[in-house]
């Protein structure tokens, strides 16, 4: 039974795409040179694909038959050295289903926030709060999906720091609203719930600082002012001149 369990392990494929490419057959590293790492982040990322659109993607300065001829190298040495990675079809190319992709789980994860358990909740907070996709990768289209990652970040720590502040975590509910406010100052509802989640802490001094740099940013970039909904939170504060 152990060597059927360690067999059956080492067939699963592990993708880590946040913080840093790394691929794992069960739970050792694989290591995989960089043209070979960019197709199949490509496929992980845009999922099954025409060898056209992944020839024009990663070589996009090439000719044509060179791009196809890169693509076609890149995809033996695949199959050579990560045996039953990508999956038996010649076109369109795909990995196997089997390949567990930290980036699809999260996704996955960010339609149900709403739906999962407390220890689910802290697990997803820590999965986001510093994942960074691609780090330190430049080309267009990765800089396109990292884009798009932080938005899907930025949404998911929203959703969290209001399940937190729902549930009485405010801890919690800080650290996904700061969060969120790094990923984008001048968004006016990630610093709403960041001024919620300090207010309901007691921490009014800390509240009164963000609403403050956050008025000042606002002027400096737009010249308006936060919307009277935030205002409303910290105006018993500004009232009282209170700096805590």
């Amino acid at each position: 039974m152990g060597v059927t369990t360690a067999m059956a392990t080492d067939r699963i494929w592990k993708l880590q795409l946040l913080g840093g490419w790394q691929l794992y057959r069960g739970d050792q590293p694989v290591k995989v040179a960089p043209r070979q790492q960019r197709l199949i982040a490509a496929l992980a990322l845009y999922g099954g694909q025409s060898r056209r659109f992944l020839a024009g993607l990663l070589w996009p300065d090439s000719p044509e038959r060179h791009a196809f001829g890169n693509l076609r190298e890149s995809v033996f040495v695949v199959n050579r050295d990560l045996p039953k990675l990508l999956a038996p079809t010649q076109d369109p190319l795909d990995l196997v289903a089997r390949v567990q992709i930290d980036v699809r789980e999260i996704r996955g994860q960010a339609s149900r926030v709403e739906e999962q358990t407390d220890s689910e909740l802290q697990s997803m907070l820590e999965s986001v709060l510093e994942a960074e996709l691609l780090r330190g990768w430049y080309e267009n289209w990765i800089i396109s999906e990292q884009e798009r990652w932080q938005r899907l970040r930025l949404s998911v720590l929203e959703r969290l720091a209001k399940q937190f502040l729902l549930q009485g975590t405010i801890e919690q509910a800080v650290e996904a609203a700061r969060a969120a406010t790094t990923i984008d100052p001048l968004r006016e509802s990630a610093q709403r719930l960041l001024l919620q989640s300090y207010l309901a802490e007691g921490n009014q001094a800390e509240a009164l600082r963000a609403y403050r740099s956050f008025q000042i940013r606002l002027r400096q970039e737009f010249g308006v002012a936060p919307s009277p909904v935030t205002e409303d939170l910290v105006s018993p504060l500004l009232m009282n001149g209170s700096d805590g």
